[in-house]
């Protein structure tokens, strides 16, 4: 449990200064390091992933507090739009936890890494989506929030990958979207926390210090040093080449998709 926590607090790092410097959930990167680290710990194979995607939900609940709160003092956040996504991303978020505990663990990997292709792809190509006028129509809007929460829940992600490149095809301003989305990550984390914490309650043979599927040792560690570090990230991002950076990073996602789909 030590050596976990003492890990997590290294990478917790790391992942913090990616979040700054890229704009990216923690999910992308956590998730990954999660399935390498509880197999490490000797965590049975049929939790790993399902840990995995849980405990990284849960520091997203903290990462996007910290990320709602820099976007509203900029004004960029929608809050009308966001009352139209929140409730739907919430319930979408509940319904995607549902299904993840009854998908077999190598399924579950094997969706997760095409989600890191699609992602990996996304910033080596800097794929822009084509606009389309849909920001007058909620309803949309909430069934769009439905299925980002529903799979952000499966993925373990905070859903800006996807909410982004929607919203922008939704005619968003960029600022507006990836605010909206850090926003709704909220909800999303919110959602499947507690419903892996209620899931994973009674299953036998989860290691101790789990709370559910939530493996809190790993949780704390990650915390602790992404929400310092996270800032640093963000300053670096002004002064270095993120583009050329965003291709090399992409680099590392493909590899560990390879690496779980293998």
């Amino acid at each position: 449990m030590l050596e976990t926590f003492s890990l997590c607090l290294l990478f917790g790092g790391f992942a913090g200064i990616l979040a700054g410097m890229f704009g990216i959930g923690g999910g992308m990167v956590l998730v990954p390091f999660f399935v390498w680290l509880f197999n490490r710990q000797g965590i049975a194979a049929e939790w790993n992933m399902i840990m995995a995607v849980a405990t990284s939900l849960a520091t997203i609940i903290v990462t996007a507090t910290a990320s709602i709160s820099a976007h509203h003092r900029r004004g960029a956040v929608l809050w009308d739009i966001v009352a139209w996504l929140a409730p739907t991303v919430f319930a979408g978020a509940v319904l995607g936890t549902l299904i993840a505990e009854y998908l077999p663990a190598e399924l579950l990997k094997t969706l997760f890494a095409i989600f890191l292709i699609y992602a990996a792809l996304q910033m080596a190509l800097h794929l822009q989506p084509g606009a389309r006028d849909l920001r007058r129509d909620p309803l949309l809007l909430a069934m769009a929030g439905a299925v980002i929460g529903m799979v952000s829940a499966i993925l373990g992600i905070g859903g800006g990958t996807l909410t982004v490149p929607f919203l922008t095809k939704c005619r968003f301003p960029i600022r507006n979207a990836v605010a909206i989305a850090s926003t709704c990550g909220l909800p999303i984390a919110i959602a499947g926390t507690l419903s892996y914490m209620l899931l994973g309650w009674n299953k036998t043979g989860l290691p101790a210090g789990s709370a559910g599927y939530v493996y809190l040792p790993a949780f704390f560690g990650i915390v602790i040093t992404s929400s310092l570090l996270a800032p640093v990230g963000a300053k670096l991002a002004q002064t270095l080449p993120t583009i050329r950076l965003k291709r090399y990073f992409s680099v590392l996602l493909l590899i560990a998709a390879i690496k779980l789909l293998w």
